[in-house]
């Protein structure tokens, strides 16, 4: 096997560094850059001692020069309490990043991949949501910073594969959790649980009725290290998620059973632009990718709550 130097964008956050754990457990040499704005330093400390790895403290917005063969750039809050906290900084972050990596990525020669969200989807009309699914997108709503930041990121590397012959990777990434979430990310799964441990009431939006597919997190770095493994002439955009379906009034209800938990249920009105249905078709990624998700729900939920009980 080939040791690639490897730089992951983003590194720090809850998926990067599962992403960066992964690649140096295969033997890689692992940059991570983060600029600790939603990411923890926390979530990489036990990799700190590995010869291997090397951690850069950089924003994106700015260009770096480093020499590697592989790019995955992560780097984006995903979360709408800190993508929404600073609406400009998300979509330069997503725009500016794309094009300083890109820019890289052209430069050394190195395959990029791109870390695209099922937000490019918008409040679908479609569903399950297909790679060819245009979307329905509100570009000036509460969510636009991310959703048109991430779309426009998707049409640079495009561009650049187009113009410039950058070898590129597109995944449109589902609803993911597991450990290392941030426990005030906002995320339904994260909310839940860290509200079902301190048995405070439990928040759902509307009736609970809006649905969410979510995949855990090992299952997500599989499919994006199988997409960077792709020949060169496949590009994407390739949806990465679990296609099994819960409302999130069941999710609610199977967090307050494995936790044990005295929580109570509260409603409360929906947010503005909140999608309704969220599932992934997923025929692309088995066939491509030969990928599809193995960690079901409760097993993922299980893990995920041993970890919140370490940090709250």
């Amino acid at each position: 096997m080939k040791v690639k130097r490897i730089l992951v964008t983003g590194g720090a956050g809850f998926v990067g560094s599962h992403l960066c754990e992964r690649l140096l457990n295969a033997g890689h040499e692992v940059y991570c850059m983060d600029n600790f704005f939603t990411g923890q330093k926390q979530n990489i400390i036990h990799l700190l001692n590995n010869p291997y790895f090397e951690l850069i403290r950089h924003d994106v917005i700015n260009p770096y020069l480093i020499e590697v063969d592989e790019i995955y750039n992560l780097a984006c809050p995903a979360s709408p309490i800190h993508y929404q906290y600073n609406p400009i900084k998300t979509i330069k972050t997503s725009v500016m990043g794309a094009i300083n990596m890109l820019g890289l990525a052209k430069r050394v020669k190195a395959k990029i991949l791109q870390a695209s969200t099922s937000e490019v989807y918008g409040n679908p009309l479609v569903h399950p949501q297909p790679e060819s699914y245009w979307g329905n997108v509100n570009p000036i709503g509460e969510r636009s910073c991310y959703d048109e930041g991430k779309r426009a990121a998707e049409t640079l590397f495009h561009d650049y594969n187009k113009q410039n012959q950058v070898k590129i990777k597109i995944v449109r990434i589902f609803n993911t959790y597991g450990p290392r979430m941030h426990p005030n990310d906002g995320r339904v799964v994260s909310n839940f649980i860290v509200q079902a441990l301190k048995n405070e009431d439990i928040t759902v939006y509307g009736e609970g009725h809006q649905t969410r597919s979510f995949q855990y997190v090992d299952d997500l770095v599989e499919g994006m290290i199988r997409m960077m493994d792709t020949e060169d002439d496949f590009t994407g955009p390739v949806n990465i998620g679990n296609p099994d379906e819960f409302t999130i009034l069941e999710l609610a209800e199977k967090i307050i059973a494995l936790t044990g938990s005295k929580s109570k249920i509260i409603y409360k009105p929906l947010p503005s632009d909140d999608p309704m249905m969220r599932k992934p078709d997923i025929a692309l990624a088995k066939k491509a990718l030969d990928w599809s998700p193995n960690i079901k729900l409760e097993g993922g939920l299980m893990e995920t709550i041993a970890y919140f009980k370490t940090i709250i």
